[in-house]
Parts: C-alpha cells; sequence; structure tokens
C-alpha cells in the first residue's frame, strides 16, 4: 500500500498534555488544538515528502527509508534521524518521541507519538 495522498486530521487523543510535554507555549496550543492539519505524502520508492500544514504554519520534511536525514519536530527544532519502514508502517525517534505512522487501510493513517508515559494519538482520512 502506498501512503502517498492528501489526508485531513480527524480526531486527536491527549493533544494538550503532549504539547506541554514537548515544550510549546500555552498561547500555541490553545491555537492549535482545534484546527484540522492537512497532511501530504508523497512517495517515490524509498524517497518521502510530507508536508503538514496546520493553519499558517507548515512543516516539510523530505527523507528515504533507511537513510539520516535532518527533520524539524512540532517546535520547529531540526534532528538528524533515521526513518524506519516496517510494512505499512513508518517509524522514527526524534529526541526522545517515538513517532510511528501506520498507514491502516487504503484511507486512513494513525499517528501515535509517544513521549515518557504520554500517548499522543492523530487519526487522518484521505481526501
Amino acid at each position: 500500500m502506498s501512503f502517498a495522498g492528501k489526508y485531513q486530521l480527524e480526531s486527536q487523543e491527549n493533544f494538550e498534555p503532549f504539547m506541554k510535554a514537548v515544550g510549546l507555549p500555552d498561547e500555541l496550543i490553545q491555537k492549535g488544538k482545534d484546527i484540522k492539519s492537512v497532511s501530504e505524502i508523497e512517495e517515490s520508492g524509498d524517497n518521502f515528502k510530507v508536508t503538514v500544514t496546520t493553519g499558517s504554519k507548515v512543516l516539510v520534511n523530505s527523507f528515504t527509508i533507511g537513510q539520516e536525514a535532518e527533520l524539524e519536530t512540532l517546535t520547529g527544532e531540526k534532528v538528524k534521524a533515521v526513518v524506519r519502514r516496517e510494512g505499512n508502517k513508518l517509524k522514527v525517534n526524534l529526541k526522545g518521541i517515538e513517532s510511528v505512522t501506520e498507514l491502516v487501510d487504503g484511507n486512513t493513517i494513525i499517528n501515535t507519538l509517544t513521549l515518557g508515559g504520554i500517548v499522543y494519538k492523530r487519526t487522518s482520512k484521505r481526501v
């Protein structure tokens, strides 16, 4: 199955506690909690480009599976990491945050971010 496509956030769990834990200011947390972000994934073999638009903020990360890449985190920090593919899942560890993006079926992506005991889950549907 291909990840390629455009997906809109449908639901999320634990947004506020997770964003507080990663150090996002309360003002930005309040602004962002009700915005339905749109993720666009381009996939060509092992090469990916992921663009996430949340209101006026646009986060773009490009990477090749299994190779070190510089990725921008939720807080805007850039870190080097290696994205792994395991079947229908993309996995990466960014400064202690374990991110798993799973293509559940052809139209649903679930992104789970775990930091310590806090699990932030985002469900997005293809548009």
